[in-house]
């Protein structure tokens, strides 16, 4: 099993690809520690990894954007199971806006959370990674970190950032043993991408026009992006760093972006 007798640490694990992804690190041996602001999301995660043969989990309320909760829950963790890969996934969208209209408060909002929740992650694990000479950041990304997406242009601007903060946590922890990745994901059925379609007039054409611009016709899995997180928090990715893999079922070769 590829990550057997490790301890996983994922934020925003209550649903969607966090859930998946928790699911699949449980299954290939790792203990996860399951966060999310929704304690019982990240409760009932736990309960279906229960259900498995392999791994153990616990889960634990987490607000990203609160440093200080994030540095102890980190060092708690290290502790008690120690601490190998951490997977920053915690993430918010905004209803489809032109620039000019997201106004201030939502703006700040993405920002806390996409932008701030990754920062105090990579703060907290860093120190405790680099003492002991080794672990694996995966930070979830989107299309968006490679191309502006129109109508999303907060999102865009967040995710633009955890690429390219990723490439510079790579470059400053490399030399002590330490990896971090990005995985940049196309549309994914999650629940905050059926919420974003719920705001359209008709949610179901807007998903089809959607699923048009991808060659495989449909949108991303859960459980797809989180098998690539999967593997770059694995040591089969032992000799890969500061990149930004994006998994978008071939939406650029499409001449989408």
């Amino acid at each position: 099993m590829r990550l057997e007798d490790e301890t996983v640490f994922i934020t925003g694990a209550g649903s969607g690809i966090g859930r998946a992804t928790s699911l699949r690190c449980a299954e290939e041996g790792a203990y996860v520690i399951v966060t999310d602001v929704d304690e019982d999301g990240a409760a009932e995660t736990v309960e279906q990894i229960e259900n498995l043969d392999t791994g153990g989990a616990e889960s634990h309320r987490l607000d990203v954007t609160d440093a200080e909760e994030f540095d102890a829950m980190i060092e708690a963790t290290a502790e008690e199971h120690g601490l190998d890969v951490v997977v920053n996934n915690a993430g918010t969208g905004h209803p489809p806006q032109s620039m000019e209209d997201v106004g201030e408060a939502m703006r700040d909002y993405v920002i806390d959370v996409n932008i701030k929740g990754v920062w105090n992650g990579c703060h907290a694990a860093l120190p405790i990674m680099k003492d002991q000479g080794h672990g694996a950041i995966v930070n979830v990304g989107s299309l968006a970190s490679i191309f502006g997406l129109p109508k999303q242009a907060a999102y865009s601007l967040t995710k633009g950032a955890v690429l390219n903060f990723t490439r510079a946590v790579a470059a400053e922890a490399g030399p002590y043993g330490v990896r971090a990745n990005t995985v940049c994901p196309g549309f994914t059925d999650t629940p905050m991408v059926q919420q974003m379609f719920q705001s359209y007039d008709d949610p179901e054409a807007a998903r089809e026009k959607m699923e048009e611009g991808y060659p495989l016709k449909r949108l991303g899995e859960a459980e797809e992006i989180a098998d690539a997180i999967l593997f770059l928090a694995s040591s089969e990715a032992s000799w890969i760093t500061g990149e930004g893999l994006v998994v978008d079922g071939g939406f650029r070769t499409a001449g989408g972006g």
